[in-house]
């Protein structure tokens, strides 16, 4: 076997590297790519920039609606709360079926905004079960400067498949288990939006400005080098490492504005060897939602 299909031939569960992508296209390894580009304040800004440009045979996957059950009125199966609800595992595992996706290939995701939505798939399809997923390091990018091929345009429809649902790769925290356990040893909470938004300096979606009392603050683009990239596993270690102090990693629950940003922290601890951690869907924007709830700034 050639160092190539060796190389081919593991499934990627964290990063692939564009010439990595090349390779599995190239081999006709069975893969699906998805363009999660988005812009939270301009939502059409995402479906332009796929239709501008993306890799041939990406299918767009839409944050609001099909990554959330956002456009559901009733929202009465949504799997979380916040503003980007997660949809029902069985909504979800359709909308993969109705693209073509299927429990055999290997899940490819990026988009062109540091990793800060595609990571959303990517968590959301080990949530189903399916742990063959990557995030493109360096996102459309990183595509380009490899020259890899460039689509426009819409693609063509794929036969739709059936998706089977498996045991949840994840852990999903839902408000009453944070709640419960605030203030208390065994939940720390980490927030991954910008130091403005956590200190309650500015709030520019939600209704409310500030922090669940307790939590850490560690931006979710802090994760991301110069070059676009995923640091390290050594430097996202030791930055994790001092961000915690003496608290367990395995304690850590992850949260953001709407459920979204906050998985980049999530694959990153991962990246640095500190384990899967669990995800506040409900996030900042659940949070706040309640007056009840205390609220901390600074």
């Amino acid at each position: 076997m050639t160092a190539l299909s060796n190389t081919i031939s593991t499934p990627f569960t964290t990063l692939i590297s564009a010439t990595q992508l090349q390779a599995l296209l190239d081999n006709k390894v069975p893969c699906m790519v998805f363009d999660c580009s988005c812009d939270l304040m301009q939502p059409e800004t995402g479906p332009t920039q796929y239709r501008e440009a993306h890799i041939p045979g990406a299918v767009y996957a839409h944050l609001d609606n099909a990554l959330s059950a956002k456009g559901d009125r009733s929202l009465t199966r949504a799997a979380s709360g916040g503003r980007h609800p997660l949809p029902a595992r069985d909504v979800f595992a359709s909308w993969l079926g109705s693209v073509g996706f299927d429990n055999s290939m290997q899940a490819v995701v990026y988009d062109r905004q540091g990793a800060n939505y595609c990571g959303r798939l990517w968590w959301m399809l080990k949530w189903l079960g399916h742990e063959n997923v990557a995030v493109l390091d360096g996102g459309f990018q990183a595509w380009q400067a490899a020259d890899g091929a460039v689509a426009s345009g819409e693609e063509s429809v794929r036969p739709a498949t059936p998706f089977e649902l498996g045991d949840s790769l994840v852990q999903l925290v839902d408000i009453t288990a944070v709640v419960s356990h605030l203030g208390k040893p065994g939940q720390t909470i980490v927030d991954a939006r910008g130091a403005p938004r956590f200190k309650g300096e500015v709030e520019p979606i939600d209704s409310v400005a500030g922090h669940i009392p307790g939590a850490l603050n560690r931006p979710f683009n802090q994760n991301i080098g110069a070059d676009g990239r995923f640091k390290d596993a050594a430097t996202l270690r030791a930055e994790f490492t001092a961000l915690l102090g003496q608290r367990n990693s395995a304690d850590v629950v992850h949260h953001c504005g709407s459920g979204v940003s906050a998985v980049p922290n999530i694959l990153a601890m991962e990246i640095a060897g500190l384990g899967r951690t669990a995800l506040f869907a409900g996030s900042w924007s659940e949070w706040c939602s309640d007056p009840s709830r205390p609220v901390a700034q600074g």
